[in-house]
């Protein structure tokens, strides 16, 4: 697999691999923790160098995972961790992203994930309680002493971007985009071209949909998130089945997966837009990986441009409340 580079000079492979799946969001795991570790390794076969866990995955149980699977091949991989949730009794009860909390979880990433530097430090929802220069300040000096080498943010604003950039370089922002979730492309792509900031696309693939593998007849287990999702209702996946069925259409003529063909498209928008497709299947890493040698043409490309606007998407990606944590 070939590599990209985010901001800041930092080069990953041009696909990684979100782990949260492996841990929680997507109902019960079908494979031990022996077998996901082997699906972590079995992703570094693949060309795959950038993986991303948070504190909040599990808590804390993913970066312990993470860490475990990677340690052994810890210097041919990056690792990418979050931090700014308040975190009690193993629930999310807001939002904490005072300098002391953000010190406070970067000591414990660092010990769960087994590492002496957190590689990519993203602060995970933007605390409207706490200035940004001053979230910017803090990971700075973590950088500075060694404990962080890259400051990232995740949903911010196009605004907050810039302002958290002028205190300290941002190396990529990451944020949910995809062929149906189309919001970063107004204002926070041009911005982060501008900046020279990466982009780390997560729920490239529609949490599922867009792979043609989730219609209205999906009946999703305890604990999968997309119960939650609007966009996943049953009324509103009849709705948008137009849109992932032009997908599986174009993949069948060129012979690759739906899945192939959204991740293709993140690909082809900007060099510098690296998709973090989550799975807990070795066979579905191969198959994002090979993503990256679907070739898209001009007429291709436009197609897909503007298939959002021409069948529209039906639903939101989140619910009301996790909607008001995202582009502060």
């Amino acid at each position: 697999m070939h590599t990209r580079s985010l901001g800041q000079g930092l080069e990953v492979s041009a696909i990684g691999l979100g782990a949260m799946g492996m841990s929680q969001g997507y109902g019960p795991n079908p494979g031990s923790r022996d077998d996901m570790i082997a699906v972590l390794r079995s992703a570094v076969d693949e060309g795959v160098t950038f993986f991303d866990t948070a504190e909040v995955y599990g808590p804390y149980v993913n970066e312990e995972l993470v860490g475990e699977a990677l340690a052994p091949i810890r210097d041919d991989v990056v690792i990418a961790t979050k931090f700014g949730w308040d975190i009690q009794n193993g629930q999310m009860t807001g939002l904490d992203s005072r300098p002391e909390q953000i010190r406070r979880v970067a000591e414990a990433s660092l010990k769960r994930l087994r590492v002496d530097v957190i590689d990519l430090f993203y602060q995970h929802r933007v605390d409207p309680n706490v200035p940004i220069e001053d979230v910017a300040g803090t990971v700075g000096e973590l950088i500075a002493e060694g404990k962080v080498r890259h400051f990232g943010l995740s949903e911010a604003s196009a605004a907050t971007i810039r302002r958290a950039h002028a205190v300290h370089p941002v190396t990529a922002v990451q944020s949910e985009y995809s062929l149906w979730t189309r919001d970063p492309e107004v204002e926070v792509l041009p911005a982060l071209a501008e900046l020279g900031i990466g982009f780390v696309p997560f729920s490239p693939l529609g949490k599922g949909f867009l792979t043609g593998t989730v219609d209205a007849s999906t009946n999703f287990t305890e604990g999968d998130i997309r119960q939650r999702v609007p966009r996943f209702d049953k009324d509103n996946l009849a709705a948008n089945q137009k849109l992932v069925d032009h997908v599986k259409s174009l993949a069948e003529a060129k012979a690759t997966s739906a899945g192939q063909i959204a991740l293709a498209w993140l690909l082809a928008q900007q060099p510098w837009i690296v998709p973090i497709p989550g799975t807990r299947r070795t066979e579905r890493i191969r198959e994002n990986a090979a993503a990256t040698r679907v070739a898209l043409s001009a007429d291709e490309r436009a197609d897909l441009d503007g298939l959002a606007r021409r069948i529209g998407v039906s639903g939101d990606r989140y619910n009301a409340q996790h909607m008001a944590f995202v582009n502060r």
